[in-house]
């Protein structure tokens, strides 16, 4: 019996050891880590990096979706979002980690509606390293590449009743030099379509 319980507290431990190296392989870039600076493809095959896109005040990565009915209902938000803060210095980069979606296809998603630049993460490898499970997702980096805040733009997925601009509310803390009150949120959308 006594051998027993030592094998299953042994086995348990090795389960417990396997699931957390797991998670921390998996990427989970966490605020106040800093961004080194990363190339990938634009919808046009022209490599593009992460340093040249960026505004003077930084970068708000946004996990996107051709598909995503989540996506969809935030297209305008994103659009009114990406104006209002390129003239602030912060510009917007969208990020495709679907590998169920053509560069074909984003390439034109990307050209209806948006006015910024829209990267192929082929392999979701950036996906990965940032830990981004769905679409869509942001990740405001200010100035010196510095995660400030990561997660939903806002609470509401219709736009109709939202109470928290989580994502406005940071970067205009940020940008004015105050402490962000709230670093994260829990995003919520469609799955990223991983590599398998």
């Amino acid at each position: 019996m006594k051998r027993t319980s030592i094998l299953l507290a042994a086995f348990f431990a090795i389960v417990a050891f396997v699931s957390f190296s797991d998670v921390s392989a998996k990427g989970d870039f966490a605020v106040g880590s800093t961004l080194e600076n990363f190339k990938l493809s634009d919808t046009n095959g022209k490599e593009q990096s992460f340093n040249d896109l960026k505004g003077k005040n930084g970068a708000i990565i946004i996990f996107l979706s051709v598909q995503c009915p989540v996506v969809k209902g935030y297209d305008e938000r994103i659009a009114k979002l990406a104006e209002d803060y390129k003239a602030k210095g912060v510009n917007v980069i969208g990020i495709n980690s679907n590998v169920t979606e053509s560069p074909e296809r984003v390439r034109t998603h990307a050209a209806e509606k948006y006015k910024f630049p829209v990267l192929i993460d082929k392999g979701n490898i950036l996906a990965d390293k940032f830990g981004a499970n769905v679409t869509p997702e942001i990740y405001y980096f200010n100035a010196k590449n510095v995660l400030m805040y990561e997660g939903a733009i806002d609470n509401d997925r219709s736009g109709k009743t939202i109470s928290n601009n989580y994502l406005r509310d940071a970067l205009e803390s940020s940008l004015s030099g105050k402490a962000i009150a709230k670093t994260s949120a829990n995003a919520f959308g469609c799955s990223i379509k991983r590599v398998e």
